[in-house]
């Protein structure tokens, strides 16, 4: 757990600082979430809201240990280099979205669209939200709404070549974008404010291609870690 302390604290601030692709995915839904509550029950608004957001974070850990396993898989095979490679890219992408520089990697957001159309149906089901229960069922199909930010984490997760490893870090991840639509839900306009400004999204955009930059094989690793000459083999990286 000591030698993954630095992922899941990468992964945690790569959720919190992703706030701002979160309010536009999911602050919109976050809100008419919150106004599905009936009136009898905006008593309880702030644990049904902590029940959405925990169902939608189990639902990436039970992601981040599915994608984990087919890591797991081919960690010991060139497929595993190559998914690690590909999973950098990928956040190098998304920070460059996060800061407003470019915005191509929506379109990877088409391939769960499907998965989508099916689940969202199931969403109807679980509204007017009248218990906790229900709450946590509907953000953990909430969970699987198609999300670039979402995927590159995962692909990213899915590179550790360890599936409960993979699981611990989307869990992570979750964690860190909860402040933020937590705070959506409760109308936390200052927060939301904060997170939209040009400065907090570029610097977090710039830590997100930090994150890509460190997770792409190479000496590189060696500089970003400041561990000089004595920095792990990019072969060794899989394995804990």
């Amino acid at each position: 757990m000591l030698e993954l302390a630095p992922q899941l604290v990468s992964a945690l601030i790569l959720g919190l600082l992703g706030g701002g692709h979160c309010l536009g995915m999911c602050g919109g839904l976050m809100g008419a979430l919150t106004l599905a509550i009936p009136a009898e029950q905006r008593g309880r608004r702030v644990r049904l809201l902590l029940g959405y957001n925990l169902g939608r974070i189990f639902s990436y850990a039970a992601a981040g240990l599915l994608i984990g396993l087919a890591g797991w898989a081919v960690a010991s095979s060139p497929a595993a280099m190559t998914l690690r490679v590909v999973a950098a890219l990928l956040l190098i992408c998304m920070g460059l979205y996060l800061a407003g520089w470019w915005s191509g990697l929506t379109r990877i957001e088409a391939l769960g669209r499907g998965l989508w159309r099916f689940i969202q149906p199931l969403t109807r089901r679980f509204m007017p939200v009248s218990s906790v229960p229900r709450a946590l069922i509907l953000g953990a199909l909430w969970g699987w709404l198609p999300c670039g930010l979402v995927y590159s984490t995962l692909l990213w997760a899915a590179s550790q070549g360890n599936a409960l490893d993979s699981a611990l870090l989307m869990f992570a991840f979750g964690l860190g974008t909860w402040p933020v639509l937590l705070a959506t839900g409760l109308a936390a306009e200052r927060l939301t404010a904060l997170l939209r400004k040009r400065g907090v999204r570029i610097a977090g955009g710039l830590l997100v291609i930090l994150f890509g930059l460190w997770t792409l094989p190479g000496p590189h690793q060696a500089w970003l870690m400041g561990h000089g000459g004595h920095a792990q083999p990019a072969s060794e990286l899989h394995q804990h």
